[in-house]
């Protein structure tokens, strides 16, 4: 079984140690391993989702290249970047009830990083 959480660790301290600017980016941002399982074709995929909060949006996209190039080369299909603070505030999300602890991590990574600003 793949550990997850030493896989997003893992892709963290790439980025420190060969783009130690995009590493300063992900500092303020929660990293996650994701899965995608295709029935038909008995696969597992895996994905790094980059959770960031609202005011690094602009970096996010500059460095959308090189979050992609670390993926590739650690063996994930795609890196994905979702709006952490868009998330937690929306209305019609259901994820607070459905996983209170990453609701919790994304709440933490929106609202501490306004209180830097």
């Amino acid at each position: 079984m793949i550990d997850r959480n030493k896989l997003a660790r893992e892709y963290v301290k790439v980025a420190r140690d060969y783009y130690p600017r995009v590493a300063k980016i992900l500092e303020h941002c929660y990293i996650k391993v994701l899965e995608c399982h295709i029935e038909r074709l008995g696969k597992h995929f895996y994905y790094i989702g980059i959770y960031y909060p609202e005011m690094l949006n602009s970096e996010i996209q500059a460095a959308r290249d090189i979050f992609k190039e670390i993926a590739e080369n650690m063996g994930f299909v795609e890196s994905v970047y979702i709006n952490a603070t868009r998330l937690i505030y929306d209305p019609m999300s259901k994820l607070k009830k459905e996983n209170p602890k990453l609701w919790l991590e994304l709440y933490w990574v929106a609202v501490h990083n306004k209180q830097l600003t």
